[in-house]
Formats: C-alpha cells, structure tokens, sequence
C-alpha cells in the first residue's frame, strides 16, 4: 500500500525511480598495518579523495565550482589531518583514526552559534566518506541507477555535482532547505527535489515518487499513481518545451506590460545555455572565478569580460566586481578566521581594503566597455561613502588609462543591495541603478541562513517585512530615475515573481536555464489583478 510523506517544496517535477539510500559507510573494512602503512594509506586516501574533488572542481563553472571550493581547501589544508595522524601514531587504524576525527570537526561545525558553519556539517560529511570510500579501494564516481531516487540526511552541493542527472532521478532529503545552494542546483538542472522530511527518512526505500510541486514523496506508488505521475510529467515537460519554443520573445504580462528579463552567468558555460538573443542582457556576471593568481592580472581579466560582452552583442552586460568572503574565500585576500564570515569583510569591503587589486579589476572592466554598453555593480554596498570611494577609484583608473592611450570608455556605475541598511536608505545612493540581491538580502532581514535547515520557514523573499523593503528600493530607484533590477533567486521562483512585479520591479536577471519558465510565468500574470504597488 502506497505511503505518503510530506516535506517542503525544493525543486519542480515528478521523479519515479529505485531509493539509494547514501549513508556514511558502513560494512566495509581492511587488514591493519603497521603504524607507518597505516600512516601512509590515510595519506594516499586523502590525496586521491582531493585529486577526485579538484577534477570535479576543474569540470565545472560558476557557483557550481564556488560551492564545492570549500572541500577542496580542507582536503588541502594539513590541519585536517593532523589528529588522525595522531591518533595512528597511538595504535588506531586508519580509518578509525579519521572516523574519530572527522567526528570531531563536524561536532564542533553542527554545534557551532552560526547557521552557516551548521549548515557546512554535510561538507565534512562528505569529505570523511570520500576519503573513506579511497581507503577501502571503493568507486568514488557517484555513479548510480538511471532514474534512482537519492535519500540521505543532507546532500552536499559536491554529491550532487557528482551524479549524473541527465538520465532522471529525483532526491529526498531528511533535513535541507528549499533555499540551499543544493536546492538551486537542482532547480537549475530540472532534477525534483523534496526536503524537510524528518524522521521518516529511514522508511523511504523500494520504489518512490518524488512530488517536488506537492512537496511529498510517495512511498510504493500505485500503478495508477504512477501513471497520473507520469502524465503530469509529460504535461510539465510539454509547458517546458513550449516556454523554450518561445523564449525568444519578450516578456509581456497579460495587461501588455512589458518586464525585461536577463540572465545570471557564473562562467563560460552559462553563455552556451541560452542564446545571447533570448535574454534583455546579462543583469549579473559574477567575476568570483578570479583565483589569486588572476588577482593581478588586468590582461586575463579583460580576455575574460571581452568574451562576455562579444557574446551579449551589444545587449547590456552588468559585471559584479569581486564578491569575495563569506562561502566564497580566496587565499591570501580574504580574512581568515572571522568568527562570522557573512558578517564581516566582505564584497565591497574587502576591494577598498585591497584597492590594488581593485584597481586591476577596474581597470579591465573600463577596457571592455569600450566594446559595448557594460554597467560594474558593487557588492555589499551598506553606505554611500563605499560609493564614493570606490568612483575615486574608478576616475583614477579612467585617468591613468588615458594617459596611456589605452582604449577605454566609463562603465555605468551602480550597486548591488542585500544589506537591509542599505535597502532602508536607498534614496541617499547616488548610483546610476539598483540591482537586489534577495538572497542575502532576505537572510540578514529575516536572520535565517539560507542553507539552514532549522530556519528555513523564515528565509522567505515572501516576509512582508522583504517585500516591503524591496518596494521601498523600487520607490527609491524611480525617485531618482534609475534602473532597478532583482538579480537573486527570487527573480526566478515562479511564487515570488508576482509579488515582486507587484510592488513593482520591472527587470528581473535569473539562471539561464530558468529563462524560458519565467517568461512564461509573466505571461500570464495581470497586473490590474494584482493590484500593483501594494
């Protein structure tokens, strides 16, 4: 008899298929060695465990490859290892040795006061079994049954990344949040997705129906739930198709008014997702792929934007400076050690704090406007003297660029707002556009981190608490006469987007792959029923 179990709504779609249930590992084992064998095969283990996560990394772009960087500088970082070496030299055999401590590290994360390091755990979690499954001689490809349904407590953006969803499948997650950074990449790729799930994650087996627009999953569906599944399916993927078939077109709500719509792109990949002719522009290129060793290279740095502004074809392209901190940390450039990364040097901050790197930065981006409209967009903003500072940065540049008879044109200069203060006192920035980021926005006016499970409920773009400040901004922007824009997640979750044409945006920037589901959604709000500007 079929069993349903209720959960919150993380990513669209119907999923049927096998449960594969990721557990840490269990049942495996080895012969023990001497302490120097021992010594040596956690070492092999943990080589091949961050050989395995840097080729990952080097496979993808964007946020994609941001989210998982996290792993890749633990497994690199030797303090990791240090107490389960110790734990060798006093007779523990190696997997032991770093179950121990693996234990340890991901206690103190899950007990840590910020909802950040908690929400983390699943990345030490993971990192432990990949080191585990090297030591054991297991596969570490992530390779599972075509169609299979992944039920674990929580899934690392890296386990994800790592499976191969073009064949289905779907996941149901014990914990997790519908605003995780594993939720947008499962709604970026289409791959239905369910949390919140609680204790009854342990009776999720057999075969089972992932709902991710009812938010339920269905245990031993019934051959003719199963097919009803199966022909919702086939309805959504024939409104997908017919929102792809008409991507091209521009988005008008059915009151004719217009709403520009552009795109997010992280990386070269992206551009390859849509056609540049799809999209009103680009409403935010994020430049996090700088390394430190591109930091100071202007020339790199410029091939780079050159490539997305050839691409845009003369469609506005909005390019983020550096948005380094928080998740995001660049070794040698960012702060180590903050006690709450989120709430420190950040964005804006930390290029004022490096400004020859920002310089570098500026100087690229003023070569590539003069191939085409480009608007630089400062992240973090929480007061207008950031603004003005970083404009003195900006006419140096300009200056210095022409004093070298270097091709150049000034950039359109605006900021980025998800710090509610600024959001409050938008009115007192004298940029040339706003550009909300809801995201960020939405967890520090609600105090709920995004990836955490516990407080997912109130990270909602829909408080009317966010909402307000966001038409407060949109009041702002036209009292000023520019351009507001919304360029975080909300701009692509089909709820919110009546909402926020409500209280009057008028330009969202989504992922690529979320384009044509958006445009669509506009289509069929009417503005007059809403009862715009509430």
């Amino acid at each position: 008899m079929e069993r349903r179990i209720r959960g919150r709504a993380a990513s669209e779609g119907l999923a049927i298929g096998p449960a594969v249930i990721l557990r840490a590992l269990e049942g495996a084992h080895r012969t023990k060695g001497s302490i120097a064998e021992e010594h040596a095969a956690l070492a092999a283990a943990v080589a091949g465990a961050r050989e395995a996560v840097a080729d990952l990394t080097a496979s993808l772009a964007g946020d994609a490859a941001e989210l998982i960087g996290f792993q890749l500088a633990l497994l690199e970082d030797d303090a990791l290892t240090e107490s389960a070496y110790a734990r060798i030299e006093r007779g523990d055999a190696a997997e032991d040795a770093w179950r121990a401590a693996m234990a340890a590290e991901i206690a103190g994360y899950e007990s840590a006061d910020d909802e950040y390091f908690r929400a983390r755990a699943s990345d030490l979690a993971d990192i432990r079994d990949r080191v585990l499954r090297h030591l054991f001689g297991l596969a570490d490809d992530g390779r599972l049954p075509d169609g299979a349904i992944v039920v674990a407590r929580d899934l690392a953006p890296s386990a994800f990344l790592g499976v191969d969803w073009s064949k289905g499948g779907g996941i149901a997650l014990g914990e997790g949040s519908p605003t995780s950074h594993v939720a947008m990449l499962a709604r970026g790729r289409g791959v239905p997705m369910v949390v919140g799930l609680g204790r009854d994650l342990d009776s999720l087996t057999g075969v089972l129906l992932v709902d991710g627009t009812r938010a339920e999953v269905v245990i031993g569906p019934s051959p003719e739930r199963m097919a009803l599944a199966r022909t919702e399916g086939d309805e959504l993927r024939h409104r997908k198709a017919e929102a792809i078939a008409r991507q091209h077109e521009p988005a008008l709500t059915r009151d004719g008014t217009p709403v520009t719509v552009l795109i997010n792109i992280s990386g070269p990949d992206d551009m390859a997702i849509v056609p540049a002719r799809a999209c009103d522009g680009v409403g935010l290129a994020r430049t996090e792929f700088l390394t430190a060793n591109l930091l100071h290279d202007e020339d790199a740095q410029y091939r780079a934007y050159a490539e997305l502004m050839r691409w845009a074809d003369g469609r506005p392209v909005t390019i983020r400076t550096l948005d380094a901190g928080g998740d995001k940390p660049i070794p040698g450039y960012t702060v180590d050690g903050e006690s709450n990364p989120f709430l420190g040097l950040r964005g804006i901050r930390l290029s004022l704090r490096h400004p020859d790197v920002f310089r570098v930065q500026l100087r690229a981006l003023s070569r590539a406007a003069a191939l085409g409209p480009l608007k630089v967009m400062l992240p973090m903003v929480t007061n207008a003297g950031e603004l003005d500072a970083a404009r003195g940065h900006l006419r140096a540049v300009l200056s210095d660029l022409a004093k070298e008879r270097v091709a150049c044109s000034e950039p359109v200069f605006g900021i980025m707002i998800e710090v509610p203060a600024a959001a409050l006192a938008a009115q007192d920035f004298a940029a040339d556009f706003f550009s909300i980021g809801t995201n960020d926005l939405t967890q520090y006016a609600t105090a709920a981190s995004r990836d955490g499970a516990e407080v997912a409920d109130y990270a909602d773009v829909l408080h009317p608490g966010v909402l307000a400040m966001i038409a407060h901004v949109v009041r702002a922007g036209a009292a000023r006469g520019v351009e507001v824009s919304i360029c975080g997640d909300a701009a692509g979750d089909l709820r919110a987007i009546p909402a926020l044409l409500k209280a009057g945006v008028r330009a969202l920037s989504v992922s690529p792959g979320l384009l044509p589901q958006v445009k669509a959604a506009i289509r069929e709000i009417d503005l007059a029923k809403l009862g715009e500007g509430a």
